[in-house]
């Protein structure tokens, strides 16, 4: 299994979003950090705005931020918005779905269980648990304008 390259720039813009928590964070900037074209985060923000992941505002002193704290964005959430497009299999695809081998395979019920497996585990890990008490993570991805710590609170893990 491979992620696209859009999940991908979506996990770096929303973890740059939620290192330089409430401050608005500029595509321009995230393409530096994150080492990325700011055409293809162009996409990949827009697909984030739409499905609430994050708030942008255009203009000059515009940019994005978090839609709603990074404890309740599961990255499991994220990797459907943006995989689920791509099916993962020949067999997955309706429409598409030219495989002689669909009636009688069972393949397909294995992936399909795996696939299930796979998100169930992503479900459970928030844009929180990746970014909170990461230094390392902060230290790639924390923009001039924010404060040298976290200005995020991080919840005490359990």
């Amino acid at each position: 299994m491979r992620l696209t390259m859009r999940t991908n720039l979506a996990m770096r813009v929303l973890m740059a979003c939620a290192v330089n928590d409430r401050h608005m964070v500029r595509r321009a900037d995230i393409a530096r950090v994150a080492g990325a074209s700011e055409n293809h985060l162009a996409q990949v923000v827009h697909h984030l705005s739409l499905h609430g992941f994050v708030d942008t505002i255009r203009g000059r002193s515009g940019g994005m931020s978090l839609a709603r704290p990074a404890e309740e964005i599961s990255i499991g959430q994220v990797f459907r918005q943006f995989e689920d497009v791509v099916p993962f299999a020949e067999c997955f695809s309706r429409g598409e779905n030219t495989c002689p081998l669909a009636g009688a395979c069972r393949l397909r019920v294995a992936l399909k269980s795996a696939l299930d497996a796979f998100y169930s585990e992503l479900d459970g890990i928030s844009l929180a648990d990746l970014v909170c008490d990461n230094a390392a993570l902060e230290a790639l991805l924390a923009l001039p304008q924010t404060a040298p710590r976290f200005a995020m609170e991080c919840a005490p893990r359990h």
